[in-house]
């Protein structure tokens, strides 16, 4: 097979519609539009419009409240944090920089919150803005200790 012999499968690619191009191509004039109105214009997008009929989203209740100053961690797990230290991108003194130099966490957010899913094996000190009961058993379990900072502490 040469480059010049590339195709694509049958059926895999379809010409486009040119609308409003002459009677003869079957969608000229109005281009399938039909008659007058507001959706017969440009630049019209009518999405959640029902026909003067109150929306759906405006009929169902409003529940919940979202807090607007609420605090969002990035969150960790022991698992991921092992399989780092076993690559050899992290030591065993870890702190929330080195857990965003190393590529494990992409941003800290308003914080890291490390959970215990995964297991951890080697003795490491963890210092971070939060973390989990059961992270703090199993870090210690494993010999380390995990401390997490008063001052981004959450509730």
């Amino acid at each position: 097979m040469k480059l010049h012999e590339l195709r694509d499968n049958e059926g895999a690619t379809k010409k486009r519609m040119r609308v409003g191009r002459g009677p003869g191509s079957g969608k000229g004039k109005t281009a399938g539009r039909g008659i007058k109105g507001q959706k017969s214009r440009s630049g019209v997008a009518i999405k959640g419009y029902e026909g003067g009929q109150m929306p759906l989203y405006q009929r169902l209740p409003k529940r919940g409240f979202n807090k607007p100053n609420r605090k969002s961690y990035a969150i960790v797990n022991l698992g991921l944090i092992q399989k780092f230290i076993d690559a050899g991108k992290l030591g065993e003194e870890i702190t929330e920089n080195e857990l965003v130099d190393s590529g494990l966490v992409r941003r800290r957010k308003d914080g890291i919150r490390v959970l215990a899913k995964g297991e951890l094996t080697t003795k490491v000190t963890l210092t971070v803005s939060g973390a989990s009961k059961q992270a703090i058993d199993a870090v210690e379990k494993a010999g380390g200790s995990l401390t997490v900072q008063a001052a981004q502490a959450a509730e």
